[in-house]
């Protein structure tokens, strides 16, 4: 028998995560397709003047002008918020435009937040150099020192932003900590949850109040599209929906249906990629050529503890360092023939850059330095291929360095 379509009588509110990514957006749509359809369209017509004024007086209408929102929109939009377990999402067209269009539709002249000193390259830009331009002052803190957090709270302190496990450097962030500090003093908090899954890692269950992601990673999973959502309450998805109909970073319906494809089998591959990730950290910490790992689900991470307190999963980034310096970093990674030199993270390829080597051009080698991006350093996002490829073509790589 049919399940039966959620929002009706009867809904299934025990289905696991495999089921919900398949059949949480039934009944969304009054059609018989099988596969959800693409509203390939700009704009919706309305058949009275009545529906017409409810359509664009409406926060986040179903249809209306895809800016505002589009069908295909809605369908992706249920699927994450269920698996981040918040009333609603946005979806926006990349994982800049939704931290970019929260924070702006949160904050005002004379405001105060608090920030990690370490966050992704374009968010700490966000922070030290917008922000200030529109008199909103940014304090940086130690992600991994809770009490750095206490210290830094003034009274005009209206935002703290968070990221765990953090790009590119694998550190965390106590996510219940800050959030036990900030809600008593109602300090809305952010955290970009990209480089776990709502898989690995639900930070709004733990206390946050505005879960962010770059769709274009986990989320979509097969490196084809650019996306971003804000997973939080439908109270605060209002207002950040009115900053975002302003600021205009739009998701394509296409994009957003490639999206909803993809999350389809989001299950069926973080699984994988966590056993693969899992065990390739465990080997290269085992290899000569090999000076440190970094990742999460290794005893020797220094907040391995933590991790197993608010992850299920440790995510597909692997961060290591080369024995050797800047020059056999290079030619271990244009040794590599499975993993592909490419940015992004999450999806179903192995991708590897050489962080220094990347960064230089945009990074100063003091910034570099406080990132914690040494010259040697690579970061690595597992895919689904075959663990013992993957270990092969580590190990004839490295064995070219001699």
């Amino acid at each position: 028998m049919k399940a039966t379509p959620p929002g009706k009588s009867g809904e299934n509110t025990t289905w696991r995560g495999e089921t919900r990514v398949l059949h949480g957006d039934q009944g969304m749509d009054p059609d018989t397709a099988v596969s959800a359809p693409i509203h390939y369209s700009a704009t919706f017509r309305a058949d009275t003047p009545e529906a017409f004024a409810a359509m664009a007086n409406t926060p986040r209408p179903r249809a209306f002008y895809t800016r505002y929102g589009n069908p295909v929109h809605k369908r992706t939009e249920k699927i994450i918020a269920d698996l981040e377990g918040t009333e609603t999402a946005l979806m926006m067209g990349s994982g800049m435009g939704a931290i970019t269009t929260t924070v702006l539709a949160l904050v005002a002249r004379g405001d105060h937040v608090i920030a990690q000193q370490r966050h992704y390259m374009s968010t700490s830009r966000l922070f030290e150099e917008v922000l200030p331009r529109f008199g909103v002052e940014t304090t940086t803190v130690d992600q991994t020192d809770e009490s750095a957090f206490a210290r830094a709270i003034r009274p005009e302190t209206r935002l703290i932003m968070l990221e765990t496990p953090v790009n590119p450097t694998l550190l965390l962030t106590d996510l219940a900590a800050v959030a036990a500090l900030a809600r008593p003093r109602g300090i809305l908090t952010i955290a970009d949850n990209t480089f776990a899954s709502p898989l690995n890692q639900k930070p709004h269950a733990l206390g946050i109040d505005i879960v962010v992601h770059s769709a274009t990673k986990y989320l979509g999973g097969h490196h084809d599209l650019t996306a971003g959502v804000v997973c939080c309450s439908r109270e605060l998805a209002d207002r950040i929906w009115d900053m975002h109909t302003t600021l205009g970073s739009v998701l394509s319906p296409m994009d957003a249906w490639l999206l909803l494809r993809g999350l389809r089998t989001l299950p069926l591959r973080v699984a994988r990629i966590n056993d693969n990730a899992l065990a390739l950290a465990r080997w290269l910490e085992g290899q000569p050529r090999i000076e440190r790992v970094f990742y999460p689900g290794l005893e020797s991470h220094p907040q391995y503890n933590l991790a197993r307190r608010q992850m299920t999963g440790f995510g597909a980034v692997i961060a290591f360092s080369i024995r050797g310096g800047y020059a056999d970093t290079s030619r271990f990674v244009a040794a590599l023939k499975l993993a592909t030199h490419a940015v992004s993270l999450g999806g179903v390829d192995t991708l590897i850059v050489h962080t220094a080597a990347m960064w230089s051009g945009t990074m100063t080698e003091a910034q570099m330095a406080a990132a914690g991006i040494e010259p040697n350093f690579v970061r690595m996002s597992v895919g689904i291929e075959h663990l013992d490829d993957l270990t092969a073509d580590l190990a004839q790589a490295l064995a070219q360095l001699g």
